[in-house]
């Protein structure tokens, strides 16, 4: 094999896949217009809108989803997204309370979330060396 017949595979690979992934994309896309067009029909059931606030509603999330999608895609290289972990007196400070976060978990749920957190990081440490 020579390596003209190395990179025509290489090639067709990048093709193949690319090809994939614009199926797996417009198949996901497909679904959330589903979703979508489901969500509106029964508000416009319900009277909480008009048939064409629906129509403008699934077009506009359509388009909110196609440019998450292509911004996710163009910056591949994107550090994570920092996750930061509140102590209990954090929380309970009125400077920090959200709406979801007024009631602190109890103190069990908190050390084995902390537990699942730091498993995570790991496996993430792992990942990124490994990749």
């Amino acid at each position: 094999m020579g390596l003209g017949d190395l990179v025509q595979k290489a090639v067709y690979l990048g093709i193949g896949v690319a090809s994939y992934a614009g199926e797996k994309a417009g198949e996901k896309l497909g679904e959330l217009r589903g979703q979508f067009q489901k969500l509106a029909d029964d508000m416009v059931e319900r009277g909480e809108m008009t048939t064409e606030e629906a129509k403008r509603f699934v077009d506009d999330m359509i388009h909110k989803a196609q440019a998450q999608a292509e911004s996710t895609a163009s910056s591949p290289t994107a550090e994570p997204r920092k996750i930061e972990i509140l102590d209990e007196e954090e929380v309970s400070s009125p400077e920090s309370a959200t709406p979801a976060a007024t009631t602190p978990p109890p103190i069990d749920q908190v050390a084995e979330m902390r537990r699942q957190v730091s498993e995570l990081q790991e496996e993430l440490r792992r990942l990124q060396r490994n990749g």
